[in-house]
Parts: C-alpha cells; structure tokens; sequence
C-alpha cells in the first residue's frame, strides 16, 4: 500500500492511499488512526505531494553501508553501524528544492532507502524489526563535502536545511532484500546499486539504532548510499529512484 501526504489548494496536509491516478482519502495520520477512509477520492494530478512524514524528533542516517562506496570515501567496511543525525528541518517533499548553502566544496547526492518507524521503538531484537517499522521510502542524503571534511565529523555537511529530501511515498509492504537504486542529475546515471549490497541489513540497523535511541513513529533511518555519489549544483535536477518506490525528483537552487 502507497501513503501520500498531500495538499489541495486552500487545505491543510492530508493523508490518501494511492490508487491509480487518485488518492482515496484517509481520516487521519495513518500511523496513529489507522486506514479509514472519508469516502473522498482526489486526483492525484491536483494535488501537491508533501514529504509522506515529518519526523517527531529525528532522521538517523548510515554511513559507509555499502561496500563500494566504503572503498571510494577510502574507508574500510565498518564492523558496526556508523551512524549520525540529521534534524527534522533537513527534510522537504517532492519537487521542493534543495538549497545549496554558500561553502567551499562540492554538494553531493546520495541515493538511499529510508525506513519510517510506526511505533515506539526501543531495543527491538533484529528479529522483531518489522513490528515497528511502518513502511520504506526513498531519501536523498545530500552532503555538503567541504564542511564534512574541514570539521573532521559530519554534522555541519548533512545537516543544512532541505539536506534530506524524501518521498514521494510510504510503501507500507516492500521486499527491501534486492531493489535496485540509482540516482541521476539532469538525466546522466551516478549511482545503480542493489540494496542487495548493503553491509548491515534492515534489521540489523533497527536493532543497532534502537538500542542507542528511543526511535518515536515518524522518526527516519537512512539505510546508507551505494557507490556514484557525486556532485550537483545550481540549476540541476536530482532524481533518485528505487524498484517498488518510484522516483523523488528536486530542482537544486542557490540558499536566498
């Protein structure tokens, strides 16, 4: 099942499941009120399609997760989880546009599955990683690289506001195991990696995550990026997509 949150002119944020060229209209935030529906089905084409979550307190990204992209930051593949955090104000929706802050250095893309929590998650056993995860969509972890590398961490480069576009939909039943992601500016192919090559799978990083933070429904991790990451700027058009998701496509601007 596909769940947009989306704007009609005049309204307020609403929540649909998408069928077909229409989004039947739910009652409430799924997460917490279920699917009932109003009776109501609205075109998707008169729509705005919003970022599907924002998250209550957090967006935990991976790094370093796939082996080749290990090998071209120069890194060895991590015996654990590398993790680090991305505020809420980092995220927009679809079509929203990534606004490149004036530092030195290159700003890069990074293609990745995102996993949304739907419930309280705290020291879940890899084995029960489904009971709180409610769905999968498709992020883009984008990095300023000067300020990533001049501070010697990462919290500066990945954390300018609009630095983690998501969307354009919840996929609430997917087969993580073997999708494949790639990631285009303005048309030409960077990264085309299957998330059959992470290092640590999904439940591996929801047990590892959770036992570090409380993850609350809403919340994000960022399953890591495959090897291409690469540079985009002013002016440029982002695409990412990943089989059973569609594509999360942003315009790239300078930061007014």
């Amino acid at each position: 099942m596909k769940i947009a949150r989306f704007a009609s002119p005049g309204e307020d944020p609403r929540f649909g499941v998408v069928d077909g060229e229409d989004l039947v209209v739910l009652a409430g935030d799924p997460m917490y009120a279920g699917y009932e529906t109003t009776g109501e089905r609205v075109p998707l084409r008169s729509t705005k399609i919003l970022a599907p979550v924002i998250p209550r307190s957090k967006v935990v990204g991976i790094g370093l997760n796939y082996y080749d992209h290990a090998d071209e930051m120069g890194q060895e593949a991590p015996e654990f989880p590398v993790m680090f955090l991305k505020p809420n104000t980092t995220v927009v929706g679809p079509g929203d546009p990534i606004q490149i802050p004036p530092v030195e250095g290159e700003i890069h893309l990074e293609g990745e599955l995102a996993i949304v929590i739907g419930a309280v998650a705290k020291r879940v056993k890899a084995e029960d990683y489904a009971d709180v995860v409610f769905g999968y969509t498709i992020a883009n972890d984008v990095t300023a690289r000067g300020p990533q590398q001049s501070d010697g961490q990462w919290t500066r480069g990945k954390s300018y506001d609009t630095f983690c576009p998501i969307g354009p939909y919840i996929e609430t039943e997917l087969d993580w195991s073997d999708l494949k992601i790639q990631s285009r500016v303005d048309g030409e192919l960077l990264q085309s990696e299957s998330t059959m090559q992470m290092i640590h799978k999904i439940p591996e990083l929801v047990a590892y995550v959770s036992d570090v933070f409380t993850l609350l429904p809403g919340d994000i991790i960022l399953t890591g990026t495959p090897a291409g990451v690469g540079p985009f700027t002013e002016g440029s058009t982002v695409e990412i997509a990943i089989e059973g998701l569609g594509s999360l496509i942003n315009p790239a601007r300078a930061r007014i």
